[in-house]
């Protein structure tokens, strides 16, 4: 609607003035219905109920939800927050979601008491490995290794046997008269089967990595991690590099920054964003010496000086916590007093929540370390409270 138009609108033009980041944003266009079955009332009965698992929206009237909203709705009769649209959408598994946009009056947290005794971390990304994050101290030490839940690659066969089974069913296209036709009822229950394959691979990947970054936020005050052209990385190669770009996308780079950059700020801790030419994995832990090349294959860091041998997603880690303890150090920067360092090669910092900033959490009680890697049940996080 005008609402969509209006959003549509703003992106562009921000876009245009340099004002967005990410890629160029193009002028509205109509879209396809069936590409995401989704819509957006601003306007209108948006309420939640009493009794804690109902919700009222315009059109549909009141309709029962799985997940208690116990936290937003004691938000709502305490005056610190209000909704402001709700959104009911269709995912690939055939289940139907509804998220309510909130603005909340956050207070300023303290300190997290569960502080690790490493204030300062380096955190590698790895996708060769079958360690998805490799945390280091500034001194050397390995402190996690979270191991990559890989939900895509054990998804695969059965993706492959469901695909063919649908490719020998009556789909909506006829190759031989080039021709749409209505697709067959086994067809239809294939692809249902594809949705929830894809999206039970989504909750496992998306559970591991909101259990490993807010165990970082957490416990530690500075995370250091390397920017990625995560797009760009899965861009270029053609089909001699289909299995690195499934595993690209399989480990979620970009997403693992963005979580870490709002949970950061949540509780009170800082991420440092290394430069994207920052040489982590090049150069040396030990002597500081770089080396001029190095493939995806390498995956033991041989230094040509002082002839250190060490783990290459190990080296990369230890490299990235000694930047930000020198930052820290000398006292550019701090979580209280926060800011941005432009420059190739230097440091961009995010900023921490202050009094008044909009803000929430995904749960009330502190992760346990020990669950740091490990999968389980995914709460949906619909509701922004």
């Amino acid at each position: 609607g005008l609402d969509a138009l209006a959003r549509g609108l703003d992106a562009w033009a921000e876009s245009r003035r340099g004002e967005r980041a990410g890629r160029a944003v193009g002028f509205p266009r109509f879209k396809s219905a069936r590409v995401r079955r989704s819509v957006r009332f601003t306007t209108g009965t948006i309420r939640v109920e009493p009794d804690r698992h109902h919700v009222t929206l315009p059109r549909l009237g009141t309709i029962r939800t799985h997940e208690s909203t116990r936290k937003l709705a004691r938000r709502l009769d305490s005056g610190t927050a209000r909704i402001l649209s709700a959104t009911v959408s269709r995912d690939s598994a055939g289940r139907w979601h509804c998220s309510l946009q909130a603005i909340v009056r956050a207070k300023t947290r303290p300190a997290h008491a569960a502080r690790s005794a490493y204030p300062v971390v380096g955190v590698d990304v790895g996708v060769k490995a079958d360690s998805l994050l490799v945390v280091a101290t500034p001194g050397g030490g390995e402190i996690a290794r979270v191991p990559a839940p890989k939900s895509l690659t054990a998804a695969q066969a059965r993706l492959r046997a469901l695909q063919r089974r649908a490719a020998r069913q009556q789909g909506p296209y006829d190759p031989s008269m080039r021709t749409k036709r209505q697709p067959s009822k086994r067809w239809q229950k294939t692809q249902a089967r594809i949705g929830k394959t894809h999206a039970r691979a989504v909750n496992v990947r998306r559970d591991a990595l909101h259990k490993a970054t807010t165990a970082l936020a957490q416990q530690h005050q500075v995370v250091v991690v390397e920017t990625l052209n995560a797009s760009g990385m899965r861009s270029a190669g053609g089909a001699y590099k289909k299995g690195l770009n499934r595993s690209l996308a399989d480990a979620a780079l970009a997403e693992i920054r963005r979580k870490l950059a709002y949970k950061t700020r949540w509780y009170g801790s800082l991420l440092v964003e290394a430069d994207r030419y920052y040489p982590s994995s090049k150069m040396c832990s030990a002597c500081g010496g770089r080396k001029p090349s190095l493939t995806l294959a390498d995956r033991t860091y041989v230094c040509e000086h002082c002839g250190l041998i060490i783990d290459r997603d190990l080296n990369a880690a230890i490299n990235l916590a000694r930047l930000g303890d020198t930052q820290r150090t000398l006292g550019e920067q701090s979580p209280a007093d926060s800011g941005s360092v432009a420059g190739r090669g230097a440091t961009r910092e995010t900023e921490p929540a202050r009094a008044g900033d909009a803000g929430g959490r995904e749960t009330s009680t502190p992760h346990n370390p020990s669950r740091v890697g490990q999968t389980g049940t995914v709460v949906s996080q619909g509701t922004a409270a």
